[in-house]
């Protein structure tokens, strides 16, 4: 008896990136590493070339929100899974990092004390034992990555264990973010209750406000986020991205073929927030403050516009949603303050009834219409 054999043929994997795509990655690198660095500190304030502080600060924060995005895009998009609690990631690394640049105030504070100011106001006698490393560079950067991931891994673990998704889960991440919100906003806690922390004044022993330190926050924000689209595009590829995508389109069958979709999306969930927790940690040292607020529900719902408004599933189309509706927002919250909300509700209602794809998918809906 003859046993016949077949042979399968997969698809080659393509390119990570086009020729067109590494162009404009290479473009964007120096733009950020070379261009703004020269306009901003070479480039004299009375020329019309010169990139003001204020927009080195403004584009800073706007690329810490699209790494935000970027993390968004992984688990809503690529997983489908809506969280609506991210906020509280980005704000647990922004802590982290405030509380490092709040030891490094010194005996430059109000009270000329060794605790935070807002610590002496309390007649707080010594520093409680979640401080206790906030005085190392080094520990600050490792709880940058360990606090949100582990607070993020901890949630997931339950919530995937007991199956819950769809809108019950991003409920829950809401109220997490909500009741997180609560508890930073009471002063014993010791993060400084509803003020937070502000007036920082050094990083690495270094002045904080110097045009050179803004600009050198600037860069590493850039190559960060950089880094990070490459990263999410070479997991997304992968056979763990592939597998992300079936349990967003099919978990059950994900289930049938021999895959347990919960150690997946436990590991995207993690990875999500710890990026959610870098980018915050880059946000502090550029705004200049931290607070409970950044935790409101209504941040994690604008992370959401911003995916949903670039296109989801595309990795590119949160970050440029991150620009846009940003952009529109430090330029409307100005010209028409008491507007602002509105075109958010109706920019969103838009993207959801007449461009499910987002701006991304608009423009790629119109490119093949072009070429036929």
């Amino acid at each position: 008896m003859t046993t016949s054999t077949y042979s399968v043929t997969l698809p080659a994997k393509g390119p990570m990136l086009t020729r067109t795509g590494w162009s404009a990655f290479l473009v964007v690198l120096l733009l950020v590493c070379a261009l703004a660095p020269v306009l901003n500190l070479m480039v004299p304030e009375t020329s019309m070339f010169h990139m003001s502080t204020y927009a080195v600060a403004l584009i800073g924060k706007i690329m810490c929100y699209a790494i935000v995005a970027l993390a968004m895009d992984l688990i809503w998009g690529y997983t489908g899974i809506l969280s609506l609690g991210h906020g509280l990631f980005f704000a647990l690394g922004g802590y982290a990092m405030g509380m490092y640049l709040m030891r490094q105030i010194g005996r430059d504070g109000n009270y000329k004390s060794d605790l935070p100011d807002f610590m002496v106001f309390l007649d707080w006698k010594e520093l409680p034992w979640h401080w206790t490393f906030s005085d190392s560079f080094i520990a600050t950067l490792f709880l940058i990555v360990l606090v949100p991931g582990v607070v993020a891994f901890v949630f997931g673990y339950f919530a995937f264990r007991s199956r819950i998704k769809g809108v019950y889960f991003s409920i829950i991440t809401q109220a997490m973010t909500f009741a997180a919100m609560l508890l930073f906003f009471r002063n014993e806690t010791g993060f400084g209750g509803n003020n937070g922390f502000t007036d920082f004044k050094r990083i690495l022993d270094m002045p904080i406000a110097t045009p050179t330190m803004r600009m050198g926050l600037f860069v590493i924000t850039g190559l960060t986020l950089l880094g990070f689209f490459l990263f999410a595009k070479w997991l997304v590829r992968s056979k763990f991205g592939r597998v992300l995508q079936a349990i967003r389109d099919a978990e059950t069958r994900v289930m049938f073929s021999g895959y347990n979709p919960i150690g997946y999306k436990l590991t995207i969930w993690t990875l999500s927030a710890v990026m959610c927790g870098i980018a915050g940690a880059l946000y502090v040292p550029q705004v200049g403050i931290i607070n409970p607020s950044e935790m409101s529900p209504a941040n994690s719902i604008e992370m959401a516009i911003w995916a949903a408004v670039g296109g989801r599933a595309t990795l590119i189309g949160p970050i440029v949603g991150a620009f846009i509706v940003n952009g529109a927002k430090s330029w409307l919250t100005v010209a028409y303050p008491e507007y602002w909300l509105y075109f958010l509700g109706m920019l969103f209602i838009a993207v959801t009834l007449f461009l499910p794809n987002g701006m991304v998918g608009l423009i790629r809906k119109l490119r093949k219409g072009g070429e036929k």
